[in-house]
């Protein structure tokens, strides 16, 4: 997309540039759109199109922070809806909902750490070592304890058709009446 495309050759505000009082005009950056001064590269002048702000929608007064004891918010920020200190940007705390591992499978690379339920940058679950990055064994089905009985890899893994042994070099598929250790 250039400057010149339909979208950035449409009637722009009036609004004057803060340091030279020249014309703002929307221009288009690897980050996407932005308000520049006119008279770039003169002056420098940026502004955001969008702004990202948090904003309260709802204050929680029977909950307190407990770093700095003000009540929390509910607030709708950049990447969505959270929950944080009303006393921000003196209290940084922001609530984080992690929940309970139920799954608690032995790393097969490492032997000490457990393999844990995580998400990808596109959303997508796989399970990783909670050592990384000193382990960095992971699998993108869900984890079973249990040893191959092919190769007596330590662990299996559940697929839509069954469980297979989780070793890339074995992948076998396993009789119905293997029992977990």
């Amino acid at each position: 997309m250039t400057d010149h495309s339909p979208l950035f050759s449409l009637a722009q505000q009036a609004e004057p540039c803060p340091l030279c009082q020249q014309p703002l005009v929307i221009r288009s950056g690897k980050n996407g759109p932005f308000i520049g001064c006119s008279a770039y590269p003169q002056c420098e002048y940026i502004k955001a199109l969008h702004q990202h702000e948090n904003t309260i929608v709802k204050v929680l007064e029977q909950e307190a922070c407990p770093e700095c004891a003000a009540p929390l918010a509910v607030k709708n920020g950049r990447y969505g809806m959270f929950i944080g200190c009303t006393n921000y940007p003196a209290c940084h705390f922001i609530v984080h909902d992690e929940p309970e591992s139920v799954n608690t499978v032995k790393c097969p690379k490492c032997k000490t750490g457990q393999l844990t339920e995580r998400l990808n940058k596109y959303g997508k679950t796989f399970w990783g070592c909670d050592k990384y990055p000193d382990c960095k064994f992971l699998l993108n089905d869900t984890p079973v304890a249990g040893t191959c009985e092919h190769c007596a890899f330590p662990l299996l893994v559940q697929k839509k058709s069954g469980l297979y042994c989780a070793a890339k070099a074995c992948q076998r598929k396993q009789s119905a009446t293997i029992v977990a250790d």
